[in-house]
């Protein structure tokens, strides 16, 4: 089923059409945490070094928004080397866009919020998150919140997902009424 909203969202893309975003996306709802939480290590000092990281505008979502958010996931994914934070700072938890050597999980998540910032996407629409993937290792990665569900861009598949279609146990995820602030308790 995923393959067939694959093509047919390649389809209209070529034919520079603009598909309804609820079929091309897998079905998703959005994510809701129950409860106010910490925010992870790394990311105590992340609104007062990146600003836009924790903006609460807001904004309608575009028709084209979807296949811009598609391209800028697929750009970085293919663009920036994997290295961890041990290797590139000589400790376990920095959160920081990527270097010229590349970055780990969340700096993947803050380059493309910041590109998608920069591209018109309303901040209040992008959000870090963090869970543990499929081998249950921690993980960052970036929400999207699209007119069909919260959608996962991940720097471990080109593969956009709903969240809940990721297999991942989501741990905290920043506010969506205030990004400064982080949430978590998400249902499945």
């Amino acid at each position: 089923m995923n393959t067939a909203r694959t093509v047919i969202a390649g389809l209209f893309l070529a034919l520079g059409l603009t598909a309804p975003a609820a079929p091309v996306l897998a079905a998703g709802t959005y994510m809701v945490g129950a409860r106010s939480a910490p925010a992870p290590s790394g990311a105590r000092s992340l609104c007062s070094q990146y600003a836009w990281a924790c903006a609460a505008q807001s904004g309608p979502g575009r028709p084209s928004e979807l296949a811009l958010v598609r391209r800028v996931n697929l750009a970085i994914n293919a663009s920036t080397r994997t290295i961890s934070d041990k290797s590139q700072y000589a400790r376990e938890e920095h959160w920081a866009l990527p270097t010229r050597k590349g970055g780990d999980c969340e700096d993947f998540a803050l380059i493309k919020k910041r590109e998608l910032i920069r591209s018109g996407v309303a901040p209040s629409r992008l959000l870090i998150a963090t869970a543990l993937d499929n081998q249950r290792r921690s993980h960052a990665v970036l929400i999207y919140r699209s007119a069909g569900g919260d959608v996962v861009l991940d720097n471990q598949t080109n593969k956009m997902l709903g969240w809940r279609e990721t297999g991942y146990i989501f741990l905290r995820m920043q506010d969506p009424d205030n990004p400064a602030r982080w949430v978590s308790g998400f249902g499945r």
